[in-house]
């Protein structure tokens, strides 16, 4: 609002006045966590003689890319088809009538590395647009073609073939790091789905391979500055390979994935430190990235304060570090975070990203100190290193409540409160789950925000997309699973059935990922409809929505789920082995699609329904789920499990545990071993 630049809303007011002035659109889409998008304000867009430039040959539209996923996804497509690559910034020229043709993500304030300055670029443009109108026209007609041909609109559609969860595990096998962890090099992104595909491989087959990368994946990041090892969380991605320097924003829809995969890592290996990494997440999601008072998860937290420092707030000197820990502290966190003179920041070469060089045996073995006193030690470094973290100025936190990236942390905290024993975060899921749902409508209509961070902010188009539907509905099923709360359940239904209403393609199959508009009535690039599957940055909205069918398949045995969830498969099938590790919820998909469904009822409250419900999360896949019913609501049921468990002799008054798969259920059983024994049988066949 500061900057000399007229800038306009997304909207048909910015169209209209590019059309009526003959003027080319300046579309800048950023972030409020995007550090080059902050670069690019203060070096170009606060510049006047930018300014100048802009408010005379262009009429210039500014757009968040968290509240516009779906302008954002299709103006990203154009500029990677005309340089090979996307991102944040996005700075993309458009005609008036919004067909992009030409772009790129930054450019800087001056000639600089054989770029040219964005001054040059836009009186470029601003000529270009005046003088050679039939060639920029063709071009825009060029990208708006390819637009059409993009990511699951190319005729791809073959029979779903459930090997590709084979050749989707030897992908991630083939771009494992075996030393580092992750896949490929840097920079290095946390995959969350293909983790999750790999650990349900491992509970089924037990293979060392699968169960190798996604261990090793998982213990490596949570040891490097990616992880951020005094507050908890993880950074968006590492710089470098080795999981050390970040880019120090802090994502909500990372989190909530990556903490299902620690929850579920700890699950199939109690011995690794797992669940540790997960409650540290919930510590610091509830510290800073959650409405405590009225429930919700805010969106993101800032890696910077300002332009002149990178991760200042997170990084430390040795000055600094030795300010506020006593010597022989000092002396531990210093080895054990690496600590020294010369850091890893290049903007300044004292500051150091905290990550874990030596544990505590080998930091006892150096100063002879025993290892229980170096944990002491160390716990009370990391304490003082927090308090006084909480003193420096704080980047900022978006609180925009975003409905499907709410609906993952959902979920996340959900199986954590279950798997963990973590009552307060089960109870805070369900209060933001229930804040969400009170905007779900008589008109069966779903928000994509129901709170922003500026309270002055308004979102003209704020109507929900595939992703805030389909979230929102798995949400409700693992309220359900956790609750035994029948109305949670109606509702992933009842949300569940407005996506395929509102988004599903009943002609080719799949779903679209917003509701459809007139070319009349749609703005630019928005005419062209997309169905996404590559996850990208979050899971994709197709696969989900395909185990969200699958899901409601399991607990209903309506047959238009499962042909639904197997059709959207179907869109994809024919090009979905060229993204290997890139589709990892593809692959979650598959395995609900391609494997028997088991459900868990656990019913009762007492001491032996606790144990019996520890048993049945003492292993995890994929499609297992386990519901906790007290013994009044046992007959409040799903229809599919409502007809067969009545056929099971189950006694008043006695807790118990009944397997179900694939719409049958076996008797009874009330030990425990031989409930994880049934469901380990079970997931091996």
């Amino acid at each position: 609002m500061h900057q000399p630049i007229h800038w306009h809303q997304w909207g048909p007011e910015a169209f209209a006045a590019a059309q009526a002035e003959n003027k080319p659109i300046l579309l800048d889409i950023g972030a409020v966590w995007c550090h080059w998008c902050h670069v690019m304000d203060r070096e170009s867009y606060d510049d006047p003689t930018v300014a100048e430039i802009l408010n005379r040959e262009f009429i210039a539209v500014k757009v968040d890319r968290d509240e516009r996923p779906d302008v954002d996804s299709r103006y990203q497509t154009a500029v990677a088809a005309i340089t090979g690559q996307g991102g944040w910034p996005l700075t993309a020229f458009l005609t008036g009538e919004g067909k992009p043709f030409y772009g790129g993500t930054y450019f800087p304030p001056s000639d600089a590395h054989g770029r040219p300055s964005f001054k040059k670029i836009l009186l470029a443009i601003a000529d270009a647009y005046k003088e050679r109108r039939d060639d920029v026209l063709r071009e825009a007609d060029g990208l708006m073609t390819a637009l059409t041909h993009a990511e699951g609109l190319a005729g791809h559609n073959a029979d779903f073939n459930p090997r590709v969860i084979t050749l989707m595990v030897q992908a991630a096998l083939n771009s494992f790091d075996a030393k580092n962890g992750g896949f490929g090099s840097a920079p290095k992104f946390p995959h969350a789905s293909i983790i999750e595909v790999l650990l349900d491989w491992y509970a089924r087959s037990g293979e060392d391979g699968a169960a190798n990368v996604a261990r090793t994946t998982l213990i490596k990041m949570s040891r490097g500055g990616v992880y951020d090892q005094i507050a908890g969380g993880f950074h968006r991605y590492s710089v470098d390979e080795y999981w050390i320097v970040p880019h120090f924003e802090k994502m909500s829809y990372d989190n909530s994935e990556l903490l299902r995969n620690y929850v579920h890592a700890a699950q199939l290996f109690p011995d690794a430190g797992f669940a540790d990494v997960a409650r540290d997440i919930i510590r610091w999601v509830d510290a800073v990235l959650s409405d405590r008072e009225h429930g919700g998860f805010y969106a993101s937290q800032d890696a910077d304060i300002n332009l002149e420092d990178d991760g200042d707030y997170f990084t430390w000197t040795v000055n600094e570090a030795r300010a506020v820990l006593t010597p022989q502290e000092f002396a531990v966190a210093q080895l054990h975070y690496d600590i020294h003179e010369v850091g890893e920041m290049h903007h300044n070469h004292e500051k150091n990203v905290l990550w874990i060089r030596a544990d505590v045996e080998e930091i006892s073995m150096q100063l002879s100190i025993r290892p229980d006193e170096i944990r002491k030690l160390l716990a009370s470094a990391k304490q003082k290193m927090l308090a006084a973290r909480l003193l420096r100025p704080t980047p900022y936190i978006d609180k925009t409540i975003y409905v499907n990236w709410n609906a993952m942390f959902v979920s996340a905290y959900l199986v954590a409160g279950r798997a963990l024993a973590l009552k307060d975060a089960h109870h805070f899921a369900l209060r933001s789950l229930d804040r969400v749902l009170q905007h779900w409508t008589d008109a069966h209509q779903l928000p994509h925000v129901i709170a922003y961070s500026d309270p002055n902010a308004h979102l003209a188009a704020n109507k929900g997309l595939l992703d805030d539907y389909v979230f929102t509905a798995l949400a409700c099923l693992d309220a359900y699973e956790a609750t035994g709360d029948l109305s949670y359940f109606r509702c992933a239904r009842e949300i569940g059935d407005a996506a395929i209403t509102k988004f599903g393609d009943a002609t080719s199959g799949g779903f679209f990922d917003a509701e459809p508009t007139t070319e009349q009535v749609a703005l630019g690039a928005l005419v062209v409809r997309r169905k996404a599957f590559q996850d990208s940055p979050t899971p994709a909205g197709n696969p989900a929505a395909s185990i969200l069918m699958s899901r409601l398949h399991a607990y209903t045995n309506d047959a238009k789920y499962h042909d639904k969830a197997e059709d959207t498969l179907e869109v994809f099938a024919g090009a979905v082995e060229q993204f290997g590790i890139y589709a990892g919820t593809y692959g979650r998909a598959a395995i609900w699609l391609s494997r028997p469904h088991t459900q868990v009822v656990i019913v009762g409250t007492d001491a032996a329904a606790a144990e019996l419900e520890r048993a049945a999360f003492a292993t995890h896949a994929e499609n297992l789920s386990v519901i906790r019913l007290p013994q009044a609501d046992a007959h409040l049921l799903p229809p599919a499990l409502a007809e067969t468990i009545p056929n099971v002799s189950v006694k008043a008054g006695h807790s118990m545990a009944i397997v179900c798969s694939n719409f049958t259920c076996q008797p009874p059983i009330t030990d425990s071993q031989q409930l994880t024994a049934t469901l380990r049988s079970l997931l091996h066949t």
